[in-house]
């Protein structure tokens, strides 16, 4: 869709300073998306990293499970994490990420200084209290995973925003500005030649009669 104007010079001048000011945000969202691009990779390479160690973990504590499984009757073994003994609360906040909101979990101070073994040592394998023991170890790391994989998720989503206006300012607003410049200031010349043509024929007419 192409710009109306009138071919005036107070026109031309109000689209080149809406020119300058698209120009100038241009350039800062193109600066901000680059910004977010190196962010979000940033991002994904310690997500991947944390996501890999917090797998490690959870298959660690779910082996040594399998061997208290293979080594305590289902009765015993059911009986002993029947009732669990701690409780988990995750402290839920934001920060500012490049004008993103994201969130951040964090446990409450002291929260995780509760026994995480809801049972006692008697009658249980040594199996099941490394399985309890890995799990409540990785779940500082799992609330880190999860805020990180958000973080990911809202950045991506502010880099397809910045990017379409990017787009939008690069391929329509500016070059329909420059178009809508370019006409009026031909009218423009064309007016002032057309003055200046008929200023002419007076002053030869004026001469003749003279």
């Amino acid at each position: 869709m192409e710009i109306r104007v009138n071919p005036t010079r107070m026109e031309l001048n109000r689209l080149k300073g809406r020119l300058r000011m698209a120009q100038r945000g241009h350039k800062l969202l193109k600066d901000k998306r680059d910004e977010l691009m190196r962010k979000f990779l940033e991002l994904i390479r310690e997500n991947k990293q944390l996501r890999d160690k917090v797998e490690k973990e959870l298959s660690r504590s779910f082996a040594s499970f399998l061997l208290a499984s293979a080594v305590m009757s289902s009765e015993t073994l059911e009986e002993a994490i029947m009732y669990p003994k701690a409780r988990v609360e995750v402290e839920v906040s934001t920060r500012n990420l490049m004008s993103v909101h994201v969130p951040q979990f964090s446990e409450p101070p002291g929260a995780g200084d509760a026994d995480a073994y809801p049972y006692g040592f008697a009658t249980t394998s040594g199996e099941l209290d490394t399985s309890i023991a890995a799990l409540s170890e990785a779940l500082p790391h799992l609330l880190h995973l999860a805020e990180l994989e958000k973080a990911v998720y809202l950045l991506a989503e502010e880099i397809d925003k910045t990017r379409r206006r990017v787009n939008a300012l690069e391929h329509v607003l500016i070059p329909q500005l420059h178009q809508a410049i370019r006409y009026i200031s031909m009218k423009l010349d064309e007016n002032e030649r057309g003055a200046l043509t008929r200023l002419m024929k007076i002053k030869d007419i004026v001469r003749k009669e003279a």
